[in-house]
């Protein structure tokens, strides 16, 4: 209970132990306590340092315990001082830092509302700075599963997950995390620490949301690697806040299990129709599945079957004509 002020354990039993048996030496204070004299001349050594004892001049023992009202009270005081001393020093560091880190920060590519970084371990520095600053809630779309097991970008892991335990993190992954141990583990992590995950069959976009106050989305979308767009308020952000709602709506909680209803598709099928209507081959929907291509060949081949269509594009008619899309 003590141990702030410099007593361990023991020197702290032996303090008390003199306190109340002030006639005792080290043999009697060690039998009483059940400890080694070696124990006890090296507590009476602290205590000596900590001048809570001094040889006594006048009394009944050989030492003289200072009251905890007096000894305590002037170790209290002196540990503020350090705190308060510690506490300057600290600052002093801060402000350095943020000084070195303005001199040898490379230029930077603002606009008035956005900002462009460039280059993924920027990217990453970026995202890990805004996420520490979150302080009402995280939204993220991740369509390589935001994490390092299912995506080479990553762009938000749960390891950087807000510190402040009443950010809400809510994010969307795509249906195939769902096969993915290592995707399940990072959402039972998130949930443990409050956050939430749902999954659609596609996605857009990467895209993470900080306090809806900015939004950071790739410069490129098939190379998000290369670089990020920082959004700072305004209609744009108001827009993709909209969209991951949207999309948010659509999903299935993580650890659920899709929805269908009747004979009509799932959600991964009404996507691939979507896409064999737009006539996109089976690797295009495979990537923007997140699945193999040997799987989305296969949801395209069982899908054209079902609906007795010899083409894609009799698909997707087929498809419109039973309101499936």
């Amino acid at each position: 209970m003590l141990e702030v002020l410099g007593l361990d354990g023991t020197t702290e039993a032996v303090y008390r132990h003199l306190l109340t048996h002030p006639e005792r030496g080290v043999a009697d204070t060690a039998r009483a306590l059940a400890l080694g004299e070696p124990d006890v001349r090296r507590a009476l050594d602290r205590l000596s340092t900590l001048a809570l004892v001094r040889p006594a001049t006048t009394g009944p023992g050989p030492l003289h315990t200072v009251r905890p009202e007096l000894g305590l009270q002037a170790l209290i005081a002196r540990r503020e001082e350090e705190i308060a001393a510690e506490s300057s020093r600290l600052a002093a560091s801060k402000a350095a830092v943020a000084r070195l880190a303005a001199e040898l920060a490379p230029a930077r590519d603002v606009s008035p509302g956005f900002e462009r970084v460039h280059g993924i371990e920027a990217v990453r520095d970026m995202l890990v700075a805004v996420c520490r600053e979150a302080r009402t809630e995280v939204l993220v779309l991740a369509p390589g599963g935001g994490s390092a097991a299912g995506d080479p970008y990553v762009w938000f892991s749960p390891a950087d997950a807000p510190p402040h335990r009443d950010v809400r993190r809510r994010t969307v992954c795509l249906h195939s995390v769902r096969n993915s141990p290592a995707a399940l583990a990072d959402a039972r992590r998130l949930s443990e620490r409050g956050g939430e995950t749902r999954t659609v069959p596609a996605l857009p976009v990467r895209l993470v949301i900080v306090d809806r106050r900015l939004a950071m989305l790739p410069l490129d979308a098939e190379r998000p690697g290369a670089g990020a767009v920082v959004q700072y308020g305004g209609g744009a952000l108001a827009a993709l806040c909209a969209l991951f709602e949207s999309i948010w709506e659509q999903g299935e909680p993580l650890g659920g299990t899709a929805r269908r209803v009747d004979e009509s598709p799932d959600s991964t099928e009404r996507a691939v129709l979507r896409f064999l209507a737009r006539g996109l081959t089976d690797d295009a929907i495979a990537k923007r599945l997140g699945v193999s291509s040997r799987t989305a060949r296969r949801l395209s081949t069982a899908l054209m079957k079902r609906l007795g269509a010899r083409s894609r594009f009799q698909a997707g008619a087929e498809a419109a004509r039973r309101q499936w899309v």
